[in-house]
């Protein structure tokens, strides 16, 4: 059984707070189900999006995991990043959304294999 969203948001935010790295939740999506969209500033205008990974890359054998796949291979402009965020809400308004703040980048997500 997959932790609900919200404890998994939770313990994303405090493993990102005992790194040094800030982070927030932006919208709090469904407490129990909702998908989490990750949103990691590098704080010199550009950005970089986790969306949840596809169903076909998650192993039978670990169903309960959170997979995450970046929504574009570089950093692009925060904007960018904010047109797409606005678009996953329309489709999904029960979706989460947590933004950090990190020059390195450092997301500390599970990706999935390409």
């Amino acid at each position: 059984m997959r932790l609900k969203s919200s404890i998994w948001v939770a313990a994303y935010l405090r493993r990102c707070q005992n790194e040094g790295i800030f982070g927030a939740i932006r919208k709090r999506g469904a407490e129990e189900a909702g998908a989490v969209f990750v949103k990691v500033a590098l704080l010199d205008g550009n950005a970089m999006l986790y969306a949840p990974a596809p169903q076909t890359v998650y192993d039978e054998s670990r169903p309960a995991e959170r997979l995450f796949a970046p929504a574009s291979p570089q950093p692009v402009p925060e904007q960018s990043v904010e047109e797409r965020l606005a678009k996953e809400l329309r489709f999904d308004p029960d979706a989460w959304i947590v933004e950090t703040e990190d020059r390195a980048g450092r997301h500390f997500l599970d990706l999935a294999k390409a």
